[in-house]
């Protein structure tokens, strides 16, 4: 008998409109003993056939569906999915120039637990779910068919794995090792991008409509650029007519990174593009402290929080690093701020700003919003596939 689960009665109304997680307090019984990863028919409380799905016997998420067609999960499967994203994105990768972009976004691509970015010739992926780890073999080939001029690189060091029954894995799939970081365009920035070290993938492509739209705030501007990473705000920054730009990030490598891609782009001049290595928390309460002001704050944090536990805690970070940043802000200044945290809601965030304006005794207005870029959708049915949220902010 093929391995299968069962749902409990009444458990099926979220499958019925294509949402692809299942939890274990929906399953009723599981025929066979399906192995970590292994594909499985999902079945209504009733017999009723509905979807095919991995199953992950370790985490809460029981359950992930790859399709809820009778069809074989096999690489002509992923194969399908993979040419419908490219095909997807062709027409913002022409508009915007891209070189570097993100071909598969997990959930939204119908492909759950897969994260697949492009640098160049470079395929970088990170697989976070069981039925990923167990289908690795039948992607690779996939992409091979797709990408054959690609090399495929796993960057799965991820500690969410864990909740998967998973360990951390990196390194190459296919091709060649990128044997030095890889330099990647957008809307006609150079960026430099390290596979191995970067953060997740090598760099944060999901910001790049939120860069394009900072330019419009900095011309002749002083600009304050938080948690800089290796500087993508900056360059825009500096294309856009900025009097002087300050990376700060506590990473020496990251801005090590930031100032080399200043170079790439022609951004030479030590007093336009200054590089700290400072706790930015720290830093923006010394600024605050001495009176220093600036015209444009940009407020792009890692993520705050990973879990619902840790939400009220994001929270307060969130408001008092919006709070320092509102404060060292000149009258009519602006601050660009944002949160990748998914479990923070838009509404909330809004929240936060307000509550940051007010203990900061600022009167501020929102006057522009932002999200993730167009290579990172949201699906419908996956409402979570929506994370990225940002405003500018007009600080009186």
């Amino acid at each position: 008998m093929a391995p299968a689960i069962h749902l409990v009665k009444g458990r099926d109304k979220s499958l019925r409109r294509k949402h692809p997680w299942i939890f274990s307090r929906g399953i009723s019984h599981v025929d066979g003993q399906p192995s970590l990863g292994e594909t499985v028919d999902v079945f209504a409380s009733n017999g009723e056939w509905l979807a095919k799905a991995a199953y992950s016997p370790n985490s809460q998420i029981r359950a992930r569906v790859w399709s809820f067609e009778k069809q074989e999960i096999d690489a002509n499967f992923f194969i399908s999915r993979i040419n419908q994203a490219q095909l997807l994105r062709e027409d913002i990768i022409e508009r915007d120039g891209l070189t570097g972009y993100r071909l598969i976004a997990a959930e939204s691509d119908g492909l759950p637990g897969i994260t697949i970015d492009r640098y160049d010739n470079f395929l970088v992926c990170q697989l976070l779910s069981a039925g990923a780890e167990y289908q690795k073999d039948t992607l690779v080939q996939a992409l091979k068919h797709c990408f054959p001029k690609c090399s495929i690189y796993e960057r799965s060091d991820v500690s969410v794995r864990k909740k998967e029954g998973l360990k951390e894995r990196t390194g190459v799939l296919y091709g060649e090792t990128p044997s030095e970081p890889v330099v990647i365009e957008e809307n006609g920035v150079k960026i430099s991008v390290d596979i191995i070290n970067g953060h997740k993938t090598g760099f944060y492509l999901d910001q790049r409509d939120s860069r394009y739209q900072a330019q419009k705030y900095v011309k002749d501007k002083e600009v304050l650029n938080c948690f800089s990473y290796t500087g993508g705000f900056g360059l825009y920054a500096l294309k856009g007519g900025a009097k002087r730009v300050i990376n700060a990030d506590v990473s020496q490598l990251a801005l090590d990174t930031a100032k080399h891609n200043a170079a790439l782009n022609g951004f030479t001049d030590k007093k336009k593009a200054v590089f700290l290595n400072a706790d930015v928390f720290k830093l923006l309460r010394e600024y605050r402290d001495q009176g220093t002001k600036f015209d444009v704050v940009i407020m792009d944090p890692p993520k705050f929080a990973e879990s619902k536990a840790q939400l009220n805690g994001a929270c307060r970070g969130y408001k008092d690093i919006n709070m320092l940043a509102i404060q060292i802000l000149k009258p009519g200044g602006t601050l660009l701020t944002y949160s990748c945290s998914g479990l923070m809601d838009g509404a909330l965030f809004q929240k936060i700003i307000a509550d940051a304006a007010l203990d900061a005794n600022r009167s501020v207005k929102f006057v522009e919003r932002f999200e993730q870029a167009a290579d990172h959708p949201t699906d419908t049915a996956y409402p979570e596939g929506f994370y990225l949220k940002g405003f500018a902010c007009k600080v009186i």
